[in-house]
């Protein structure tokens, strides 16, 4: 008798199978890895960015860069200059002229930095400054008292947001309300259920949503208008006290 040599069809479709749950079973690890390198990238960009914030303040007399990225808006005169200058086109080299153009590119000049590695692609980038950092000043809520434009203003920089992985870039500063129990800007959903965030004592946080609503509105699924007012919302909470030092109304109680 001939030796065999090949597999039979049952040999075959049984060594797929082996392959097929061995794949179900590591695709998940190997995917939750992938992210976990990401999100470290994204923490070392804000590091940089937060370096950069802070050295720029320290150079101008401990004031803080103008947040907005639009010269003349949010209540800033045309004449103060912008952390990075957003041009809503599609031509991709005049928006990294504008990253160029800002006044934090001279502290950190490599235009990778600006951009979160789970950005698509044509982004240049995805960071934001929350607008109590200098930020967006039109808003009838938030009293002109409450705004941090120097650094020494902040008492407690470890517990203050001043970056955001936002996932896009936008004329004004991210918004969150100081005296409304309700979001503005959608929640940052980037990195799982969360997102990185940016400290004014230079250290950078990952906060991971709480509450199934606040994922929701990050990822716009179900009645937006419904998810924007967020009563017992600890995400929300948790968000304002970071971004304004404190809650400018009384929130509601939460249910027995």
């Amino acid at each position: 008798m001939r030796g065999r040599n090949a597999f039979t069809l049952i040999e075959l479709l049984v060594v797929i199978a082996v392959i097929a749950v061995l794949m179900a079973i590591l695709m998940p690890a190997l995917n939750r890895a992938r992210e976990q390198g990401k999100r470290t990238v994204c923490m070392s960009n804000l590091k940089q960015l937060m370096l950069a914030w802070v050295l720029y303040s320290d150079d101008h007399d401990q004031r803080i860069v103008n947040s907005c990225t639009v010269s003349g808006t949010g209540g800033h005169p045309s004449s103060e200059p912008c952390w990075l200058y957003f041009y809503n086109e599609p031509l991709e080299q005049t928006r990294i002229d504008g990253v160029k153009r800002g006044s934090l590119f001279p502290y950190v000049n490599d235009l990778k930095l600006y951009k979160c590695p789970t950005g698509i692609r044509g982004e240049v980038n995805t960071y934001g400054i929350v607008d109590a950092m200098n930020g967006e000043m039109t808003y009838q809520d938030v009293p002109k008292s409450v705004y941090t434009f120097r650094k020494t203003q902040i008492d407690r920089p470890g517990e203050r947001f001043v970056f955001v992985d936002e996932g896009r870039t936008t004329t004004q500063s991210w918004t969150v309300p100081y005296a409304q129990e309700r979001w503005w800007d959608p929640p940052p959903v980037r990195h799982g259920n969360g997102s990185n965030w940016g400290f004014a004592d230079s250290h950078v946080e990952y906060w991971k949503w709480r509450d199934s609503r606040t994922t929701q509105l990050g990822r716009r699924e179900g009645n937006f208008n419904d998810l924007v007012t967020a009563t017992g919302n600890e995400d929300l909470y948790r968000v304002q006290k970071a971004a304004w030092g404190k809650l400018g109304y009384e929130p509601s109680p939460s249910d027995p």
